[in-house]
């Protein structure tokens, strides 16, 4: 498979560089949202609606800055546009589900500071992809870090139910459970060569 392919590069940051568990970035909200499934899933659809928001918005954005030379502005307009469109998502996120919304609580905003979030429009910006390869980059991101947020929080359930000694519980599991969770995905990256 080509590395330039759209099928290769959503795959490559779904499984093979997953922003969460091979990269290790959005670690804020992967550690905090991740208890428990109904509050996991809607987490991951907000954070790759973002993302695909970020990436499109960066592509345009880094064409206009490159074409005036102005790149060292890349950060800045990065952020700007995910506090926008975190700022939506919060908005309809609020309108339409508040008992959502309270679930959420501090994660939902927290969003805006989700270094997966700006490492993926960086990444894309670095690599120099075209717009359909920064659609397939952002979507593989966004689906490997709801994926992971998903996993986490099936596990983060079965351990609940388990018989835990005491020292072993709370933030402590949490952070065993990423380890191996990592453990497991760097089994995906002999598949990148």
């Amino acid at each position: 498979m080509a590395h330039d392919s759209l099928t290769f590069i959503f795959l490559d940051a779904f499984l093979i560089n997953n922003l969460v568990l091979a990269l290790f970035l959005g670690l804020c909200p992967f550690m905090g949202v991740s208890n428990k499934l109904k509050t996991a899933v809607p987490m991951g659809a907000a954070v790759m609606f973002v993302m695909l928001v970020a990436s499109t918005c960066a592509y345009g954005i880094n064409q206009i800055l490159v074409r005036y030379e102005i790149e060292y502005l890349r950060l800045i307009a990065y952020i700007a546009v995910i506090a926008s469109a975190v700022q939506l998502v919060e908005m309809t996120v609020k309108k339409f589900s508040p008992t959502l919304f309270r679930m959420l609580g501090i994660f939902l905003p927290l969003i805006t500071t989700n270094c997966a979030i700006l490492g993926m429009a960086l990444f894309q910006t670095f690599d120099g992809y075209s717009f359909p390869q920064s659609l397939s980059y952002s979507l593989g991101s966004g689906a490997g870090f709801s994926l992971a947020l998903i996993l986490m929080a099936g596990m983060r359930e079965k351990l609940d139910l388990a018989d835990v000694p005491g020292i072993c519980t709370g933030a402590a599991a949490a952070f065993m459970l990423a380890g191996l969770l990592s453990l497991a995905f760097m089994g995906f990256a002999g598949l990148g060569s």
